[in-house]
């Protein structure tokens, strides 16, 4: 099954839940009428059971089905059936085991609220990617009939939130040609490189025989280096190749439903990345609303101790080279940026990176915002907008990109985080090529628990 599949059953079951405990609770406390509470024993069944018998109707109604666009009413009529198909199965599972609490009531309740949330859900993921948020950018190599093939499925499913970038061949005479679907070449293999430094690119499909693609373990390695995932399609000659990945996975998966061979250089695991995602977004939320007090605080005292805005807006590279706004609390006086050029030698930082441990830009509120890490709180909304996680490498600035050697660019393979290793493990004490090892490491060795 793929990533998207898992994940978006998951969050099915998890609308599904909310839906049974919104509903159980509304008939205990909302004055619709008497109805006796359940003891622990009789709950835990008929919740577990309405999960799995609604669980298996998702999979019977054909909910994360891959192929052919689907419109509102297709979508509504689908998360409709299934969810009724699911309390029918619970009901008459209760009914043939003679076991009282699964009232008209409460199952009527639940199948009204879990058609609503799954539909409200299908109807947001398919908004943001409408508007081009969270979507996956890919390059794919080869114009002719099977890439042709691969740009009108994509176009097909486009709920799915994939874009094709442009096509790359190895004939420079098509370069300019459209190839379908309003996807042009954009380039020969010779910028394949140029491409991948230059541009988000999430995933590289291979569309065209690798025979085809003089010195391809080279192309091979660059992605690898990059942490950019690549996908072959049928009819490749991979073991002729010998090719030997230093850290990326190989296996098979599916492309809306066409059978690939993905060499992938981040971690390979989908239901605890999915699991990442909504503790990050929980204790986001959380922590935001629990703060908001120490938020305003904070903002009084830069505001009478300098003139300037509260906050600093800065843009950062995300994952796979992703601009976004990142905030932070103002540390600084309001000529910060004009200074640094001038600051450029007390630089104590080797690499790309500038930083100095006593600079002089900084405030008196701001030291102490700094020394606390408060001035990073704000990056909370940052992860809640889906740009940042709680934990992962820490995100650069576009500039300091573009100096990366290009081993480096791998720590954009992972959404960046408010904390990593290297900020537990000394900051400033610590070589740039030891963080970006540190980083590195945190990608190949990731799980929840180092989180």
């Amino acid at each position: 099954m793929l990533r998207e599949q898992i994940g978006h059953k998951v969050l099915d079951l998890l609308l599904t839940a909310i839906a049974f405990l919104a509903a159980y609770f509304i008939c205990l406390q909302g004055g619709l009428g008497s109805y006796e509470p359940l003891d622990s024993q009789h709950f835990a069944f008929i919740f577990l059971a309405t999960m799995l018998s609604c669980g298996l109707a998702f999979d019977f109604c054909d909910c994360y089905e891959l192929h052919g666009r689907q419109s509102f009413d297709r979508v509504f009529f689908r998360v409709a059936k299934s969810v009724l198909i699911g309390t029918i199965g619970v009901v008459l599972l209760l009914y043939l085991l003679q076991m009282a609490g699964g009232s008209r009531m409460l199952m009527g309740l639940f199948t009204g609220l879990a058609i609503l949330l799954l539909t409200a859900f299908r109807a947001v993921i398919h908004l943001r990617r409408k508007r081009g948020l969270n979507r996956k950018e890919i390059l794919i190599i080869g114009s002719r009939t099977r890439a042709q093939e691969l740009i009108r499925y994509v176009a097909a499913n486009e709920e799915l939130g994939y874009h094709i970038i442009g096509c790359l061949e190895v004939d420079p005479g098509t370069v300019g040609e459209r190839v379908a679907g309003g996807v042009s070449v954009i380039g020969q293999m010779g910028d394949f490189r140029n491409i991948l430094l230059s541009r988000t690119v999430d995933e590289v499909i291979f569309a065209i025989p690798l025979a085809r693609v003089e010195n391809i373990v080279d192309y091979l390695n660059f992605a690898e280096e990059q942490g950019v995932n690549v996908r072959v399609l049928p009819d490749w000659q991979v073991p002729e190749l010998m090719y030997q990945p230093k850290v990326a996975s190989i296996y098979i998966d599916q492309f809306v439903g066409i059978p690939m061979l993905i060499l992938s250089s981040t971690p390979r695991k989908e239901l605890a990345l999915l699991v990442k995602s909504v503790i990050d977004r929980t204790l986001a939320v959380v922590s935001v609303v629990f703060l908001a007090p120490l938020f305003l605080l904070v903002a009084l005292c830069i505001k009478v101790s300098s003139p300037g805005p509260v906050f600093f807006r800065q843009v950062r590279c995300g994952l796979n080279g992703r601009t976004f706004t990142l905030l932070k609390f103002r540390t600084m006086v309001l000529e910060a940026e004009t200074l640094r050029l001038q600051l450029a030698a007390a630089n104590e930082m080797d690499g790309p990176v500038f930083k100095i441990k006593e600079d002089p830009r900084v405030t008196r509120v701001g030291r102490f915002l700094r020394k606390s890490s408060l001035d990073e709180l704000p990056q909370l909304i940052n992860v809640l907008r889906g740009e940042m996680s709680l934990v992962g490498p820490r995100p650069p600035l576009p500039s300091e990109v573009k100096d990366y050697k290009h081993w480096q660019r791998r720590r954009l393979s992972m959404k960046p985080g408010l904390t990593c290793i290297w900020q537990v493990s000394g900051r400033n004490d610590i070589r740039f090529e030891d963080w970006m090892r540190m980083d590195l490491e945190y990608i190949d060795r990731w799980s929840l628990l180092l989180d």
